[in-house]
């Protein structure tokens, strides 16, 4: 049985709703394209790194790795760690949005904190399937516009650290991790993780504290998953 259409007063605030986030989250794509070439990045990597990777936390961990002087292929490992939690959003988003094939694949390219956010509470399949659709596609073409945009004035800066744009990469970390502080376990796990990696700094490469703090998480996470029941 096919499912009902949408009321029109519910398809609208939807997708109004999904466009305002687009546009909060989008804009923030300045940030990323300016610290980028300022990191030593052109534009067209810049670019290319929105284009293709297209989650803000992944992009802002490499150049940021590679900014304080690391090693690339430390910041693509760091970049990665940190997109580990979208294959945790598909395992959920996968069956409530029923796509299989091509619409699987595009799906998981706009698989983001807020395309999954703007659709897991939805009443219904259409619902969630639109908060979706509308939500990843306004971020996806706004923040790679905003990337364009910032990447092209941050060649025009020069030196970030004349405007205090070399303090960007950490503001945009705490940015996103701040909403994830409201529980006590997460205030712990950060803590400590921040202890690490500030004991590493003084002893190791640039982008290895910041991949033990992310090894310190994944171990709590792993530590404090409830045991399952047989």
């Amino acid at each position: 049985m096919a499912a009902e259409p949408l009321p029109a007063a519910e398809r609208s605030g939807i997708i109004r709703d999904g466009i305002a986030v687009g546009i909060a989250t989008g804009t923030y794509g300045i940030s990323f394209g300016a610290v980028a070439v300022t990191a030593g990045l052109s534009v067209l990597q810049a670019c290319t790194l929105s284009l293709l990777v297209f989650t803000g936390a992944s992009q802002f961990a490499l150049v940021g790795v590679v900014a304080a002087g690391g090693a690339p292929l430390s910041g693509a490992l760091t970049a990665i760690l940190l997109g580990t939690r979208n294959t945790l959003y598909g395992l959920r988003m996968a069956p409530l949005l029923g796509w299989s094939g091509l619409r699987r694949a595009g799906a998981a390219h706009l698989l983001i904190d807020e395309s999954t956010a703007m659709s897991v509470n939805r009443g219904s399949q259409p619902a969630a399937r639109l908060g979706f659709l509308t939500t990843g596609v306004a971020v996806f073409v706004l923040w790679n516009a905003a990337t364009l945009a910032g990447a092209l004035a941050g060649t025009a800066l020069g030196d970030p650290r004349t405007y205090g744009l070399d303090a960007a990469v950490g503001a945009a970390f705490l940015a996103l991790l701040w909403p994830r502080l409201s529980q006590r376990r997460n205030q712990v796990v950060a803590v400590l993780a921040a202890a690490v990696a500030l004991g590493l700094v003084p002893i190791t490469a640039a982008g290895v504290p910041v991949l033990a703090a992310g090894g310190v998480a994944v171990l709590a996470g792993v530590l404090m998953r409830p045991a399952v029941r047989r």
